[in-house]
Parts: structure tokens; C-alpha cells; sequence
């Protein structure tokens, strides 16, 4: 049995528990002790260690290559990579960070101490969120997925992150029909179902989290 080491909301931990969900692999977690550590962590049944995203994602695909996570052509890996990099970097730091970390109140001073958000960052990062959902939608809307006609970690990169701000309500469903239609796609997977079943302490999720059919 793999373990993951990770933190719930993390949208990292999140890409990483997708992937190996579509690898088809068992997999126990493990709540991180300290959330200010190298996260995820993903040790084998030998005890190999993988440490981080990028580490664990490329021994994923190179020591489980079945049912792979990036396309094999050139053009469309490339692609694939492009809005892999895109949503852990710019979306991250424009959108989630803005709104999830600030929904999490969680300021870290040697424990976790819980403070009201930031709602002038929660707004931001709802506009900049709108303005990326149509982009996606676009893609979604002419290619079936992000980056082709098949699931990539394209795909999984943007559902971690839409997974933790949706859990909060924060992601305008109504105002982009086409990315809804591809992340209830998303949510059916069986990859995804661990994710529907999180619940953070005192703070439950919105009413249609869990919903198929939302």
C-alpha cells in the first residue's frame, strides 16, 4: 500500500491524490504534523520516498506508465505541460491563495490560529477566478478537455484547484456552463471520488460539493 503524506486542501496534494487515483493505485493518507514541510510526500511499499508535485508525478508516470497523464505527442504534451505550469503557478497565486487560503483562516504563529478573511484578497481572487474559467471553458469547449481530445494532468491540475474553492462555494457555476459541463466529467471519475468524501474540521462543505449532478 502507497502512503500520501498531505495537507486536505492543498491543491498540489489534491493533483497528486487524482493522479494516483487515475494510475488505479491503492493509496492510505496521512495528515501532514507540520503543514510548513516539502508536501506532498508519497512513500512506496519499499520505502522510497518521493518528496513534491513534480517528483511524485514523474514517478508516476515513468514506474506506472497504464492509463498515462500526458499525451504522447510533442504539440500536445507541450500543451499539456503549458496549463499543468499555468495552474500550479499563475492560478495558484492569483485565485487560490487568495480565496481558499484566506477561507481556511489559518494564519501560522507555531499553532494554528484562526483569523477572519482578507475579503478585499477573496475579491480579487474572485475576479481573476471568472476570468480563467472562461479561458478554460474556451479550451474545454473546443477540445473536450484542456489540452485534447483526452484527460491530462491539464485536466486534473485545474479540478484540484476548482475541487478545494468549490468546497468553500466559490466557483461561479452559472456564469460558465461549458467548464461546468467538464468538471462534473471530472467529478464522475472514480479518481475523484476520495476527494468528494473530504471534510475539513468545523468548516463543512457547500451543499453540492459532493453532488454529481450539481
Amino acid at each position: 500500500m502507497h502512503r500520501l503524506i498531505h495537507i486536505l486542501m492543498s491543491p498540489p496534494c489534491r493533483l497528486v491524490r487524482l493522479a494516483i487515483g487515475e494510475k488505479r493505485l491503492s493509496c492510505d493518507l496521512e495528515a501532514a504534523i507540520d503543514p510548513l514541510v516539502h508536501l506532498p510526500v508519497l512513500i512506496e511499499r519499499d520505502g522510497t520516498r518521493m518528496t513534491g508535485m513534480w517528483a511524485i508525478i514523474d514517478h508516476l508516470e515513468n514506474e506506472h506508465p497504464d492509463d498515462p497523464l500526458l499525451p504522447e505527442g510533442a504539440e500536445a504534451r507541450a500543451e499539456a505541460l503549458r496549463i499543468l505550469d499555468w495552474t500550479m503557478t499563475s492560478f495558484h497565486d492569483e485565485v487560490t491563495r487568495r480565496i481558499v487560503y484566506e477561507k481556511a483562516s489559518q494564519a501560522h504563529t507555531g499553532s494554528l490560529v484562526r483569523r477572519p478573511p482578507n475579503m478585499d484578497l477573496v475579491r480579487q481572487g474572485r475576479d481573476a477566478l471568472l476570468a480563467a474559467l472562461k479561458s478554460a471553458g474556451m479550451l474545454a469547449d473546443e477540445r473536450g478537455f484542456l489540452a485534447g481530445r483526452e484527460i491530462s494532468l491539464a485536466d486534473l491540475a485545474l479540478a484540484a484547484h476548482l475541487s478545494a474553492l468549490d468546497y468553500y462555494g466559490e466557483v461561479p457555476w452559472a456564469a460558465v456552463p461549458s467548464i461546468a459541463e467538464w468538471y462534473a466529467r471530472l467529478k464522475s471519475r472514480p479518481s475523484f471520488r476520495p476527494l468528494l468524501s473530504d471534510r475539513v474540521p468545523g468548516q463543512p462543505p457547500v451543499t453540492h460539493y459532493a453532488e454529481l449532478d450539481f
